[in-house]
């Protein structure tokens, strides 16, 4: 029948958009990017009002914890730890909205993983967990049995799971000829049993033996530390929560110029920076466990930067696990580079004397003080 007939039209059905449910799984999946739900809040009121939702913000950063992007670089310093953002003008974050700052000065940056930043009060000998999006502090005391104001100590935080929101912090350390390790669950909130193997083996004569300062590397389910004074790696096995040692292409040398990776396959890699040429190695196990080192992928650094061979030396900063980023830094810049396709990006100038640490997190608005880290 027409409408000149006298009968009415059925209404229209409701468009896709109309539907709450399903414009909120549309949103979901815009890019992680920090300007991407405010240009969706600026669609609509109805647009605006899911977007800006502290609930759909805390969605929208669960859903995308695992391909997080590059928020930016910290920096520790007398006044605390200070952010630098790296992304383009419409997506940086203000830098003292993810700065941490402290008086005392006495904050040791571990590393930060899945949005998480580890940090030792030297003070108070306790660790902290911060989310820096959205500002909570989970504070630890320091475990028994390892002696934080002995020896050296690193450690590392990490999530299990993508939507997960309780974390682990794993502790290492040299004592005595072994390697000691810790485990803490936010869950339970108390530490593991003390975790033990010896090394006296690969100790160098007239070295001592400690656990790198450097930020750890985690690939599949284990992390990784560097261990100085040898030529060995330290690795904690998550699953299985045990220690082994792992030793390095035997001509490796110089933590500045050194970097434990993920490779593009899942496995092990270590990339080596030697003058202005980089050379990506990685770890093979064959069928019956055996490990051996590879050489893949070899860069001319100097042919994608302007480098000065008088003055630029070119150090590893940092990597970036979930952007597969490489941190650079010379005498005067910071830049970003991925092997796979083979890229470079300066991210800013910089003072060789400060060290930077790479953070990947999303950050929406309205995810301040929306989720716990425990």
């Amino acid at each position: 029948m027409s409408c000149e007939e006298g009968e009415m039209l059925p209404a229209a059905a409701a468009g896709p958009l109309d539907d709450d449910d399903l414009l909120s799984e549309i949103l979901l999946r815009l890019p992680p990017l920090p300007s991407s739900l405010p240009r969706a809040s600026a669609v609509c009121k109805r647009w605006r009002s899911l977007a800006s939702d502290p609930a759909f913000s805390c969605r929208f950063r669960l859903h995308h914890r695992r391909n997080p992007p590059l928020l930016g670089c910290f920096h520790t310093g007398a006044e605390g730890i200070s952010f630098e953002p790296t992304l383009e003008a419409t997506d940086r974050v203000p830098p003292g909205r993810l700065s941490l700052q402290s008086d005392r000065g006495d904050l040791w940056f571990l590393g930060c993983r899945h949005g998480l930043v580890l940090i030792f009060g030297k003070t108070r000998l306790q660790f902290m967990v911060w989310d820096p999006v959205t500002g909570h502090q989970h504070y630890i005391a320091h475990p028994p049995g390892l002696g934080v104001n002995k020896y050296m100590i690193n450690g590392a935080v990490l999530r299990s799971s993508a939507g997960d929101v309780h974390f682990q912090v794993v502790l290492v350390a040299i004592h005595d000829g072994r390697a000691l390790a810790r485990v803490y669950s936010s869950e339970t909130r108390l530490w593991g049993n003390l975790i033990t193997t010896p090394i006296t083996s690969i100790s160098k004569k007239n070295f001592l033996t400690y656990v790198s300062m450097e930020p750890a590397v985690l690939v599949g389910h284990a992390l990784y530390w560097m261990l100085s004074g040898t030529t060995h790696i330290l690795e904690f096995d998550l699953e299985r929560e045990s220690l082994a040692v792992t030793r390095m292409p035997v001509y490796l040398s110089g933590a500045m110029w050194l970097k434990l990776m993920p490779a593009d396959d899942g496995k092990l890699g270590i990339l080596y920076v030697s003058g202005f040429t980089a050379q990506l190695w990685k770890r093979n196990t064959d069928c019956q466990g055996v490990a051996s080192w590879g050489m893949g992928t070899t860069i001319e650094l100097d042919k994608l930067l302007s480098l000065d061979p008088r003055a630029d030396v070119v150090i590893i900063e940092g990597i970036a696990e979930d952007t597969h980023l490489v941190l650079l830094k010379t005498a005067t810049s910071l830049f970003t580079l991925k092997l796979e396709p083979l890229e470079f990006k300066k991210l800013f100038d910089t003072k060789i004397c400060h060290r930077y640490y790479p953070f990947e997190s999303v950050y929406a608005a309205g995810t301040y003080n929306c989720i716990p880290v425990c």
